[in-house]
């Protein structure tokens, strides 16, 4: 699936056949390019200034969804004069250094899964009070993921975040699937909601966190799980309501699956913000021989890629015709 950006490529599952773009990767290390899905270039149909998934510069909805409980839990805190619960901080000082190993370009699973939980936890909660519209593919009532009786009010209760994480890490985890999957995810959820005009709510959550993992993962991962394995993991659901979810998904995103890397590195970011607000920190490591090294020959190899950039470029010679000659002043010595 991955590759430099070339021609259109075929990919097919079981009854279906998709037309997909060959994209490439995010660098490692992040530099200026934008080569790293596609072109930074909006989507031409939607005003892309309003819209984060495909905007680099418009705020992630995760984010702005969550600032009123952020800040309603500050205020509460203040009127019962209640300190904030803080977490234990690790700090560095002069014979130890600490670092966490979470970088744009190789997240921490874990913590970015729990990360990405907490921020549909929040779309969630914070939806549209008037509804919008619930489509039927999405729909757990019509197209439940196991064979249990699904309950009457299944769309009347928020699910906690730790419900939401179990979810997401159980089809990461039997996937095997990277943390760099887990923020793509994210971009295809808000872009679902922003496209189709629909709110993420509990009667769908699963749903369409579903669908985005599935399409996640075949255009980040080399090796792509295909819908039948989806299937094994999920043991109740077909392989024909597995298509069926994904085309209709990719509909809806207008096959507009293209990340540009200053998206990316935005949704991440914006993920650790969320993560800092909410005292779920990175965890912190003592940094060791052996990754000082690793840091020292990264440094150096990226030293010697971009020297050339910082040479100062030599000035042309100027033309005779404005050539001026300095001009000399007497010194005056007291």
């Amino acid at each position: 699936m991955h590759g430099a950006c070339g021609p259109v490529g075929l990919r097919s599952v079981p009854g279906l056949v998709f037309l997909w773009l060959r994209i490439g990767r995010l660098p490692r290390p992040v530099c200026g390019e934008e080569a790293a899905f596609g072109t930074d270039q909006p989507h031409p149909d939607l005003n892309m200034e309003f819209n984060p998934s495909d905007h680099p510069r418009a705020s992630t909805i995760f984010l702005s969804k969550s600032q009123t409980d952020v800040r309603e839990k500050r205020k509460s805190l203040f009127i019962n004069h209640h300190p904030p619960g803080q977490i234990a901080r690790k700090y560095s000082s002069c014979s130890t250094i600490f670092l966490d190993d979470s970088t744009v370009s190789q997240p921490n699973l874990k913590y970015t899964i729990k990360c990405v939980a907490l921020a549909i936890y929040y779309h969630i909660k914070n939806r549209d009070p008037d509804g919008r519209m619930l489509l039927d593919i999405f729909d757990e009532n019509l197209h439940p993921l196991s064979k249990s009786e699904v309950p009457p009010d299944y769309d009347k209760h928020n699910p906690e975040q730790k419900q939401i994480y179990r979810f997401v890490r159980t089809l990461f985890s039997a996937a095997q699937l990277t943390a760099e999957c887990a923020i793509v995810t994210l971009v295809y959820l808000e872009r679902l909601l922003t496209y189709a005009e629909i709110d993420i709510c509990p009667a769908n959550w699963k749903r369409i966190v579903l669908g985005a993992i599935l399409l996640a993962s075949k255009v980040w991962d080399d090796q792509a799980v295909w819908n039948v394995d989806y299937c094994q993991i999920l043991k109740d659901i077909t392989v024909e309501d597995m298509n069926e979810l994904e085309r209709q998904f990719l509909e809806l995103l207008q096959f507009n699956i293209n990340v540009p890397s200053s998206v990316y590195a935005k949704y991440y970011f914006d993920l650790r913000s969320l993560a800092e607000a909410n005292n779920l920190s990175f965890p912190l490591e003592p940094l060791s021989r052996e990754r000082a090294h690793k840091l020292e020959a990264i440094s150096r190899l990226c030293e010697d890629k971009y020297k050339d950039l910082r040479r100062p470029t030599r000035k042309r010679s100027a033309s005779a015709d404005n050539l001026t000659l300095p001009r000399w002043s007497p010194a005056i010595i007291s």
